[in-house]
């Protein structure tokens, strides 16, 4: 009985209907849910939305805690193990905010309406009940040695950049964060200008931070783009394959 549930919601499953009107089911929550977050002010309507919605990703996350030995396929350890998954901490984080039984009689309490924000970790939910990202994790996953290194280069070229420009221009950067905020963005060729140097020596490392930043941000973008073009290709492979098989 256990084994033809979790056909529901077993992520290597192909061409299911349940999988299929499962996953649509959850997507339209997610989006259902998120949608009071986009007004100031609350209603009925509202109200009956986080309770329905919020009912239904408790149901979810316990539904797949219950189909742990399946998922992780670790037996009995798996029931353990699984709460602390990347998706099982955002599944709980998203419902957290909304089954708070924290009420508004203590003003020292309002701080809890900051768990709020949390509703939109709904987002990442798409991650698991939509087929389309498979080929971006895949890429990430395949590319994760190169994307960290370009990762760990910007970081260390923002921190030489704040470091040079606070020393070189101290009267403009109040605190070392001050810099670093504005390595970042110049990294990120942002440049919002709400703090910038005003020196002639000054100009001259912002101009190097620019020009160097525009080729770091540049790398992992040829990265992702070789890496989903590269899935993409496989996939329609494997596809090609799958399709000569039957009708061999």
């Amino acid at each position: 009985m256990r084994k033809k549930l979790f056909t529901v919601i077993d992520p290597d499953l192909e061409g299911n209907k349940l999988n299929y009107a499962y996953d649509f089911l959850m997507m339209a929550t997610i989006v259902t849910s998120l949608v009071p977050l986009a007004f100031k002010e609350t209603n009925s309507i509202f109200h009956w939305i986080n309770i329905i919605t919020v009912s239904i990703f408790i149901f979810d996350y316990l539904f797949r805690l219950s189909m742990a030995d399946f998922l992780l396929k670790k037996s009995a350890a798996s029931f353990f193990i699984y709460p602390f998954t990347p998706m099982a901490v955002i599944d709980l984080l998203s419902i957290l905010p909304s089954v708070s039984i924290l009420g508004s009689g203590f003003r020292i309490l309002k701080v809890f309406r900051l768990m709020r924000t949390l509703r939109v970790l709904h987002v990442f939910k798409f991650l698991r009940y939509s087929k389309s990202f498979d080929i971006i994790s895949g890429v990430f996953k395949k590319q994760r040695k190169v994307l960290s290194a370009v990762a760990t280069l910007a970081c260390g070229y923002v921190m030489i950049s704040a470091l040079v420009v606070f020393n070189v221009e101290p009267e403009s950067f109040d605190t070392f964060f001050d810099a670093v905020y504005w390595a970042t963005i110049s990294l990120t060729t942002v440049g919002y200008g709400d703090i910038y140097p005003v020196t002639t020596v000054g100009r001259i490392v912002t101009m190097f931070s620019s020009v160097f930043g525009i080729a770091i941000i540049a790398l992992p973008s040829g990265v992702i783009t070789a890496g989903y073009l590269s899935e993409v290709n496989k996939s329609k492979s494997d596809d090609k394959n799958e399709n000569k098989e039957k009708e061999e």
